[in-house]
């Protein structure tokens, strides 16, 4: 696993910073960088499961199971990868799911005078860095920009 980190600061209290991270129609719009169709089941409540799914080209359902691991409001929100999606099927072993079971996505909101910086650190797998590297930039402008409007 690699340590990725990306931040960025935005005009707008933490408080407001992680409601719209997390509210389901403003998640749908900044997650689109990493999928059109990016969406989530289930919710942010330490200890919940949740699915984050989205369609591929094909129209095929894909996507992660994972368990909020940590969720201080307004502070800190801790994702562990448990399983992928694929079609029906929800997978929590084997190979393809071996490469990302136990990775962590961590939000980081800190309070800069009325500002926020919000700090992504996440496990990714080698294959998807260069991806990871060139979306998540593109993710946290729309991010900030939904929370600046």
């Amino acid at each position: 696993m690699e340590k990725l980190h990306f931040e960025t600061e935005i005009t707008a209290k933490p408080a407001r910073v992680f409601a719209v991270m997390i509210d389901p129609e403003h998640y749908k719009e900044w997650t689109s960088e990493f999928n059109p169709s990016s969406r989530y089941e289930g919710t942010w409540e330490k200890g919940a499961t949740i699915r984050f799914i989205g369609a591929d080209e094909k129209g095929n359902t894909g996507g992660m199971i994972a368990r909020i691991k940590d969720n201080v409001p307004d502070k800190f929100i801790s994702i562990e990868h448990l399983g992928i999606i694929s079609g029906d099927k929800e997978l929590t072993e084997g190979p393809e799911v071996d490469a990302w079971k136990g990775a962590l996505e961590n939000y980081t909101f800190e309070d800069k005078d009325g500002k926020t910086l919000l700090k992504v650190d996440m496990d990714a797998n080698a294959d998807f860095e260069k991806y990871f590297l060139e979306t998540w930039p593109k993710a946290l402008a729309r991010l900030k920009s939904i929370c600046e409007s």
